[in-house]
C-alpha cells in the first residue's frame, strides 16, 4: 500500500491570488497542443500556423465552457439548477470530458464556417493534439485527490484524503496513462501518414471511448450517482457509448464506403 503524497492543490500565490495546479494543467495542455500543432501546420498542410493558432484559441474557450456545463448537465443537474451561480466556480472542481468535447465541436464548427474550412479536415488536424491535455488534466485530478478509484488490495493502492481508510486504485494515473500517453501515441502515429478524411477523428473517438470505458472499471463512481445498472455501469461508460458509435461511423465513412478500383 502506498501513501498519497502530500501535495498542495496550490502551486503558488501571487499576493491574494492562489494559482492552482489544476488550472496550470489546462495551460500545460493547451501549450502542448500549440507546440505539437506547429509541427503539423504550415505550407502544404491542412492548416496554416495562423489557422492552427486561431482554431486552438476557439477550442480552448469551447473546452472550458463545455467541460463545466457538461459536468453540471451530466453529473449533478439538480444541484446546479438550484444554484446556477455555482457553475461559474470552476476552481471548485467538476469538469466533464464529454462536455468539453461538445464545446470544442461547437467552437470549431463555428470557426470552420467563419474561415470556410471543411469541418472534418479541421477536426482531423486537431484530434492528434488533444491527448496531452487529457494527460495533464488527469494529473491535476490526482494532485487534487479527486476522482479516486475503487477499493483494492493491489500493492500500489493508495489511501486518498477524504476517501476513508481503505486503499484505492490511483485511477487518475491509469487514465493519464491510457487516455493521455497511449492515446497520444496511437493517434499521433496514425496521423503521421496521409489518411482519408474522418479517419483520424474516428480513431481518436474510438480510442478514447475504449480506454475510458476500461478505466471506469477501476474508478469510483460519483457518490450521488453510484452505479447506474448491473452494479458496474457508470455514467462515464454510458457517455462513451455514443462517442464510440460516432467514431465507428467516422471510420466507416473513411474506409467502409470506399470503392474498389475497377
Amino acid at each position: 500500500m502506498l501513501s498519497f503524497p502530500q501535495l498542495s492543490p496550490e502551486a503558488f500565490r501571487l499576493g491574494p491570488l492562489a494559482v492552482r495546479w489544476y488550472g496550470l494543467m489546462y495551460l500545460f495542455g493547451f501549450l502542448a497542443a500549440w507546440l505539437l500543432g506547429r509541427l503539423r501546420a504550415g505550407p502544404g498542410r491542412a492548416l496554416s500556423r495562423r489557422e492552427l493558432e486561431e482554431a486552438l484559441t476557439w477550442g480552448m474557450l469551447g473546452v472550458v465552457l463545455g467541460a463545466r456545463l457538461g459536468y453540471a448537465l451530466f453529473y449533478d443537474p439538480v444541484f446546479y439548477l438550484t444554484q446556477p451561480a455555482r457553475i461559474l466556480q470552476v476552481w471548485q472542481g467538476g469538469m466533464s470530458f464529454h462536455g468539453g468535447l461538445g464545446g470544442v465541436l461547437c467552437a470549431l464548427w463555428l470557426y470552420a464556417r467563419r474561415r470556410g474550412l471543411p469541418f472534418f479536415a479541421l477536426m482531423d488536424s486537431i484530434a492528434p493534439l488533444a491527448a496531452p491535455g487529457l494527460f495533464f488534466g488527469r494529473l491535476g485530478n490526482f494532485i487534487n485527490a479527486e476522482l479516486w478509484g475503487r477499493v483494492t488490495d493491489v500493492p500500489w493502492g493508495m489511501v486518498f484524503p477524504g476517501a476513508g481508510p481503505l486503499p484505492r486504485h490511483p485511477s487518475q494515473l491509469y487514465e493519464a496513462f491510457l487516455e493521455g500517453l497511449v492515446l497520444f501515441v496511437l493517434v499521433w502515429t496514425f496521423s503521421a501518414r496521409p489518411r482519408p478524411r474522418y479517419a483520424v477523428s474516428g480513431i481518436f473517438a474510438v480510442g478514447y471511448s475504449l480506454f475510458r470505458g476500461f478505466a471506469e472499471f477501476f474508478r469510483q463512481p460519483d457518490v450521488h450517482l453510484g452505479y447506474l445498472a448491473f452494479g458496474w455501469v457508470t455514467m462515464g461508460m454510458l457517455l462513451c457509448l455514443p462517442l464510440l458509435a460516432a467514431g465507428l461511423v467516422l471510420l466507416w465513412l473513411a474506409y467502409g464506403r470506399r470503392k474498389s478500383p475497377a
